[in-house]
């Protein structure tokens, strides 16, 4: 919601003379809250009944965390703009405790991301990693109330939300590589629209749109989706796209992990040039035992 607001003001900023309305949704993936996401069907719960709204003609536009648009668009509709990022880490959140490094052995840690999951388990197999569903709200009450020793969040949503001050540590991209897209909003509108892609296009950043469509190029040439651990993060610097990712298994006991750099033009082609680098590496095979869980 606190999106949607964001991306009304903005259009109302721009077009006095139009009025801009929510209509707020409550998606499958809001009200399933006792199950991994990646057991219900992954991150496309999220977006399915506001893509409904669109094709009925009861919304123009839908906006979304990038991180949990699916990678292939479905038929009909198209990213219209991608707008500026927040900040794209992960955030350890505790009442105890400074980070992940002062957590004692067998403290719990609550997260909903196979990707968190598995670099917390590669990295710190004392600790016990423990399920965590549900908004922002549910999810801090859950830790204040004893539940969970430290919970890993995204930071952007916290600080959209003025909960700063409840980010212990801000784990850097070496710790916790983000997921694609984390960080960014989207805005989606049906294809056949052309009136609604041209009124949201000056929300759009180029910058953030580069680094955001190379990271789901990536991911995408992986079959990414919240079924598979897997990160992916590109930066601008120096003019030069800098493109980092992994796979991993959700016990984090095989990971694989490249970097690529290239022209920020070719933001799609880096994507892909960097998920063969890891497939070079041997990620098929841990492709191939994440088919055999499912």
């Amino acid at each position: 919601m606190w999106q949607a607001v964001h991306v009304r003001d903005r259009l109302s900023a721009l077009y006095p003379q139009s009025t801009v309305e929510i209509l707020g949704m409550t998606t499958r993936g809001d009200q399933i809250l006792d199950r991994p996401l990646s057991e219900i069907g992954g991150k496309g719960l999220f977006i399915k009944e506001l893509e409904v709204a669109m094709r009925e003609g009861r919304a123009d536009l839908a906006v979304h965390s990038m991180k949990d648009v699916p990678m292939e668009m479905p038929e009909g509709f198209v990213l219209a703009a991608i707008s500026a990022r927040e900040n794209p880490c992960d955030a350890f959140v505790s009442g105890k405790y400074t980070g992940l490094d002062a957590l004692p052995d067998g403290a719990v840690v609550g997260t909903s991301s196979l990707r968190r999951e598995a670099i917390l388990r590669a990295k710190y197999p004392q600790l016990t990693i423990k399920s965590l569903r549900g908004n922002l709200d549910t999810r801090l009450r859950k830790l204040d109330a004893g539940e969970y020793d430290a919970i890993i969040l995204a930071a952007a949503g916290l600080i959209r939300l003025g909960l700063r001050a409840r980010i212990k540590s801000v784990l850097t991209p070496e710790q916790s590589l983000p997921a694609p897209g984390q960080g960014a909003l989207g805005i989606e509108v049906l294809a056949g629209n052309p009136r609604a892609m041209a009124l949201v296009a000056p929300l759009g950043e180029a910058e953030t749109a580069h680094c955001v469509r190379a990271e789901r190029a990536f991911s995408r040439a992986l079959g990414g989706s919240c079924q598979i651990p897997l990160g992916g993060y590109a930066v601008l610097e120096n003019g030069e796209l800098w493109l980092r990712g992994f796979i991993a298994t959700p016990d984090g006991r095989q990971m694989v992990a490249a970097e690529l750099r290239g022209a920020p033009e070719q933001d799609e082609l880096v994507g892909r040039a960097l998920a063969q680098m890891l497939r070079d590496q041997g990620a098929d095979a841990i492709l191939e035992k994440l088919a055999d869980c499912r």
